[in-house]
């Protein structure tokens, strides 16, 4: 900015000589008009000339010191570095239709509020907080801390959790493909917590070069909807092996092995021991990916309960599948078959049609028409619908 000043006097000054001799050559021949108006063109000439240098003089000058920061100088957005990411969901739902059970959802009610605060609590740790707000009940659906970096890689969960048997008991009601949980999830695997309590969790890879392998082992305090444990040694424990190949650029298959084991209710001693087994099958062509998209999805549960007199085994299934047919439209079926944990006599039946309209990514309204045969012999035909909606920055469920 300094060898710009000495050019701009260097011009200007130019113009001011060649003005000079109109100047002089005007005072003899011209009116005095345009003397004065020569006179009032120099010394603006003059004026500009000061104004550009001072212009210079201040831009070439060195900035003032900073002043000391203060934590009232701190940006207000800053402080989201220290803050945790939080979000909302909203769960609306609502039924109309007969349903003799004494479990029927009532007509109309915002079944939950799921408030999740997550963040990285240093470089080798991170922490998950989803608290629930329900129509009778406030409570922690899962709180933890995962541990990445564990010698020997790996992966360390504590705290509160779903657990891992199968697909469906590890997934939070607003990432369900339906508003309700298939019957084999409420009769054998304790329903909507299922088998979800204070735990440890360790997962590891296997690495090899025909599928991604995964194995996780968890061991829980033993106080959930299935197991009761009489005395603080008697914990339960979840194992499962999970599988997945892409079978191609728009096809993959996932396949999981699941066991749990825990103390009952009858009494101490007692056990309960679930199996299960469950398949996903996704197609996904890459070049429609936002329009057209299939998943299938099953998932079988074997159930052992000892009983005072003799053990009671139940088994219980469903199979679904979903369809997007538009950008923002999908449709799916299901259907249930289950036996009851503590009365395998009597087997609940049940098929469901499904039609989904995602808006957005940040909202889903969906209806679904369920017919269900109980093992008494009664019948429900019911029409459900779910409107979700969320704000916050909401973390990815696990895949």
């Amino acid at each position: 900015m300094r060898a710009t000043a000495p050019v701009l006097r260097f011009v200007l000054t130019g113009l001011v000589t060649l003005a000079l001799p109109r100047f002089a050559a005007a005072q003899d021949a011209a009116p005095r008009d345009d003397v004065a108006q020569l006179r009032s063109e120099i010394e603006a000439l003059k004026a500009s000339l000061a104004a550009v240098e001072a212009r210079l003089a201040a831009l070439a000058a060195p900035p003032p010191a900073p002043e000391p920061l203060t934590s009232s100088a701190i940006p207000t957005g800053s402080s989201k570095v220290f803050n945790p990411d939080v979000a909302v969901v909203g769960n609306f739902l609502g039924a109309a239709g007969q349903n003799p059970s004494p479990g029927a959802p009532p007509s109309l009610q915002l079944s939950e509020a799921e408030a999740s605060f997550q963040a990285v609590v240093d470089p080798y740790a991170r922490a998950d907080f989803y608290l629930t707000f329900g129509p009778d009940e406030v409570g922690v659906e899962e709180g933890f801390i995962t541990f990445p970096t564990v010698p020997g890689g790996l992966l360390l969960k504590v705290g509160k959790m779903r657990d891992a048997f199968g697909k469906v008991d590890s997934m939070h009601s607003h990432v369900l493909p339906w508003t309700d949980r298939p019957l084999v999830t409420q009769n054998l695997t304790g329903g909507e917590d299922g088998l979800a309590d204070a735990g440890i969790s360790v997962s590891k890879l296997i690495p090899n070069k025909l599928v991604f392998l995964e194995a996780t082992a968890q061991a829980y305090r033993g106080e959930s909807e299935i197991f009761k444990a009489p005395r603080r040694e008697d914990l339960a424990y979840v194992g499962r092996l999970r599988a997945y190949r892409d079978l191609g650029e728009s096809v993959n298959l996932d396949l999981g092995g699941s066991f749990a084991r825990g103390n009952n209710d009858v009494g101490p001693g007692f056990k309960t021991r679930l199996f299960g087994v469950d398949a996903t099958f996704r197609y996904r062509p890459l070049r429609r990916a936002i329009y057209r998209r299939l998943i299938a999805r099953s998932e079988l549960v074997w159930s052992r309960r000892e009983e005072a007199t003799a053990d009671a085994k139940a088994f219980g299934f469903y199979a679904s599948g979903e369809y997007q047919f538009a950008r923002r439209w999908y449709a799916g079926v299901r259907y249930d078959r289950s036996d009851r944990a503590d009365a395998p006599d009597l087997t609940d039946k049940g098929a469901s049609f499904l039609l989904t309209w995602w808006p957005s990514e940040f909202s889903q309204i969906r209806g679904q028409y369920r017919h269900t045969r109980f093992g008494e012999g009664t019948k429900a035909d019911e029409f459900l619908f779910q409107f979700l909606f969320s704000i916050g920055a909401h973390g990815a469920h696990a895949f």
